[in-house]
């Protein structure tokens, strides 16, 4: 049965989330609401991973996923390491195949009908779509990562994530100095993911 949820679920996120892999993180978290191997908290942890090692990131989310999705369910049962491989497997695949498809058709049609004026108003149409998906995916990371919301009706004080916001602002301020810009993006992946580890052993993050 988890197979075919995932082949369900990561084939309607590869089908709709037009743009990249920051677009597919709104959807990922829909999953997150719906489906108990999915949590926000694994979903902030996925992103860290995802962004800081080789590949696409919504490649790499889906492998995440698909994995912890069937770890959550062959829990306890022999080769229940070996069987979440099949399931990231399948959650990866199932991404990937709507782009397969798409383009195939695409190909053979772009010829005929790039010059379209149809064409040209549903590129015209999707652009404010996927700036959307992506700003909300945005958002997503922020809340996830800055944020406790659920700290709100117990204690207002402790929303924001101090340590999380000031290692955010350092990088950011980093990134944008005229000096560090030329270095590659993987030294300031590096940095953020130590000091990420230094903050973590200081403030007792679990």
């Amino acid at each position: 049965m988890i197979y075919l949820i995932l082949i369900y679920e990561f084939f309607k996120i590869g089908l709709f989330a037009a743009g990249g892999g920051l677009a597919t993180l709104p959807f990922l978290t829909a999953l997150a609401d719906k489906y108990p191997w999915l949590t926000s908290e694994m979903l902030s942890q996925m992103i860290a991973i995802s962004e800081s090692t080789p590949g696409p990131l919504g490649i790499n989310m889906a492998t995440y996923a698909g994995y912890m999705a069937g770890m959550g369910v062959f829990e306890g049962r022999p080769m229940a390491r070996l069987l979440a491989v099949t399931t990231a497997a399948t959650a990866t695949a199932s991404l990937v195949a709507p782009s397969f498809i798409i383009i195939l058709i695409v190909s053979r049609m772009l010829d005929r009908y790039k010059s379209s004026r149809l064409v040209e108003d549903a590129f015209t149409g999707l652009r404010p779509a996927v700036a959307g998906l992506i700003g909300a995916a945005a958002w997503s990371v922020i809340g996830t990562s800055l944020f406790d919301f659920s700290m709100v009706r117990t204690d207002f004080g402790a929303v924001l994530l101090l340590p999380e916001t000031v290692l955010f602002i350092v990088t950011l301020v980093l990134t944008n100095l005229k000096k560090l810009k030329k270095l590659h993006p993987i030294c300031f992946i590096a940095f953020a993911a130590a000091a990420g580890v230094a903050l973590g052993y200081a403030c007792g993050w679990e």
